[in-house]
């Protein structure tokens, strides 16, 4: 392994999809990424780990743990099979279909004025609301007496 690659992630014919780490990383350091990738160790075989349940998606397992590796910062030399970077399809042209057209138009649209409402509302100080007069006499309010004494 490149003394600059930290992991090395690939198929092996007895074991399936198989990872290894540099010795330039520390040993606990890899066990652990290659743990939560889902990548047990291989008995008999240090420093090398094979991926658990490789019948359950484990092309696609393998691939996320390419990209979550590289994504911690780490360099990951993978099978062309298993390298998300190497099997990224080139991105498709546009076809001249007119989506892009129609969604400018309506992107325009959106942002302008609609023609059928009126024109914008002119800013004036809100009217006054005339305050009622004051009542010439004073309601008054007789309350029971309590019969503790206590008031409510």
């Amino acid at each position: 392994m490149d003394s600059g690659t930290h992991f090395a992630i690939g198929t092996h014919p007895q074991h399936g999809f198989v990872a290894a780490f540099n010795s330039s990383l520390p040993a606990h350091l890899a066990h652990w990424y290659l743990e939560r990738e889902q990548f047990e160790p291989v008995p008999d075989q240090p420093g090398l780990f094979r991926l658990a349940e490789p019948e359950r998606d484990g092309p696609r397992r393998a691939q996320q743990a390419v990209q979550d590796l590289r994504r911690h910062g780490y360099t990951v030399h993978a099978d062309v099979a298993l390298d998300p970077a190497a099997s990224a399809s080139a991105p498709r042209p546009v076809r001249p279909n007119g989506l892009s057209e129609q969604r400018s138009r309506l992107a325009q649209a959106a942002a302008g004025r609609s023609p059928q409402r009126g024109p914008a509302p002119t800013t004036s100080p809100p009217a006054a609301r005339p305050i009622p007069p004051k009542p010439a006499y004073a309601p008054s309010v007789h309350l029971p007496a309590s019969a503790t004494g206590r008031s409510r």
